[in-house]
């Protein structure tokens, strides 16, 4: 290669870098306007969309479209991008109802305990204690099955009564407390029942007296009167089988139980006759029924 022609290549060297600099300075902003590449090493930052946009998108979703877990996402999302606004504690409480509407009762649960706690003096406190209540309440287990979901939705749902009395949610709750009570008093009979198929009288006793004594306001009282009046005359304890058998007839003169129950005592050679002493009198005295 002749002199010439060296100083030509040289001289042409700067202007190839040149165009190399430019070409991948162009393909570098041409790949950041496709994927959200930055050449300066920083991922592209998308604005924030406004929280009322969101939360009414929620609405949308949750009234028009009958689409609770999309409108979970919308006011999740107000909660991610607003979190210390109005509209994020709106957003959380309509989260657990939303939730609550999907049937994802675990997640409702922890939305509604989250709004209480972050947010205890609001005006929607009250609902999110009655969302819990209502989340457990929708799954107590058929009476074959523990009842510990039961037990926890009537202390929630207790909470509601008594921490919010003059809530539009209150009477709601004392409504689903009574349908709770009479899970748990169904329960009891059960084993009741099956501890006298087995001729043991004093297991079946003791779960007759639980619904006698704690679920008194139950459908299942009268039946429980009735086994106590069973399991005493088996036992030869007539005077408390009496006893069950009176108090019976004096609070529910109607029922077939009762009839029952005066048929055994008699069938004993004895009259129904309450004892002031018994405890199954005592029971009913202290809540006014007896």
């Amino acid at each position: 290669m002749n002199t010439q022609a060296t100083i030509s290549v040289r001289a042409n060297r700067p202007r190839s870098r040149l165009v190399r600099a430019v070409t991948l300075l162009a393909l570098g902003l041409s790949l950041g306007a496709c994927s959200g590449f930055s050449l300066f090493g920083k991922d592209d930052i998308l604005p924030d969309e406004p929280a009322d946009r969101l939360y009414n998108e929620g609405l949308y979703y949750l009234n028009s479209r009958n689409d609770p877990r999309e409108a979970v996402k919308k006011f999740e999302e107000v909660d991610r991008q607003h979190p210390y606004s109005e509209w994020a504690r709106k957003a959380l409480i309509m989260s657990a109802y939303a939730y609550y509407q999907a049937g994802s009762y675990d997640e409702c649960i922890t939305a509604a305990k989250r709004y209480i706690a972050l947010h205890p003096g609001s005006q929607d406190a009250a609902y999110a204690q009655f969302l819990i209540g209502s989340a457990y309440a929708d799954e107590i287990p058929d009476i074959t099955r523990d009842q510990a979901r039961t037990d926890k939705a009537l202390a929630a749902l207790d909470e509601v009564a008594r921490k919010y009395p003059t809530s539009e949610y209150a009477t709601a709750a004392k409504k689903k407390i009574e349908l709770a009570r009479d899970q748990l008093a169904g329960k009891e009979m059960m084993v009741g029942r099956y501890y006298l198929e087995r001729r043991d009288y004093t297991g079946a006793i003791n779960r007759f007296k639980v619904v006698v004594t704690q679920y008194q306001t139950t459908r299942h009282v009268e039946e429980a009167l009735m086994r106590l009046t069973e399991a005493y005359m088996a036992l030869g304890i007539v005077p408390e089988a009496q006893t069950a058998a009176a108090v019976l007839g004096h609070n529910f003169p109607d029922s077939t139980w009762y009839r029952q129950a005066y048929t055994l005592v008699k069938s004993g050679g004895a009259e129904p006759s309450e004892n002031r002493g018994s405890w199954i009198s005592r029971a009913f005295k202290r809540v006014g029924l007896g």
